[in-house]
């Protein structure tokens, strides 16, 4: 039962330094939380929103989408060049400039690395291309790339 004596001090529980901002940002940093609580509910979240909102913002790319292209209309062969490379076989009609062109040495390679997009993905570097005929006597581009 509870006095009204004012002389008897009154228990109570000791009081928590609050942390200070720099202290909750390493500890966010260091994931210390335990599962469950707020601050880890938070941490969370904001890795989520992360995943998840950062390939809709323009200008950041991560380079995984799909070629926004249709796609070859012939097949391409892609031949492995002893550990240097690929060497990759494509249809001169599958290619945006003409087998037998003028153009500048860096549109024909742009065009070339286009066209073989498809099938090596968007991180290849062409280093050199030849023209020649398949085996059905078709005009095809021989284009050696690498990674």
């Amino acid at each position: 039962m509870p006095t009204d004596n004012p002389a008897l001090p009154v228990p109570q529980a000791p009081a928590q330094p609050r942390r200070t901002v720099k202290q909750i940002l390493l500890s966010y940093f260091y994931w210390t939380y335990s599962r469950g609580s707020f601050h880890y509910d938070v941490m969370v979240t904001l890795i989520l929103l992360f995943i998840f909102l950062t390939p809709q913002i323009p200008g950041w790319s991560y380079g995984d989408k799909p070629s926004p292209i249709g796609g070859p209309l012939h097949p391409i062969q892609v031949i492995g060049n002893d550990g240097h490379g690929v060497i990759v076989t494509v249809q001169a009609s599958d290619v945006s400039l003409d087998l037998h062109t003028a153009a500048p040495y860096a549109v024909i390679k742009k065009a070339l690395r286009k066209a073989i997009e498809p099938v090596t993905g968007d991180d290849v570097f062409v280093v050199h291309w030849e023209t020649a005929t398949d085996d059905q006597g078709h005009p095809v581009w021989k284009v050696w790339a690498h990674r």
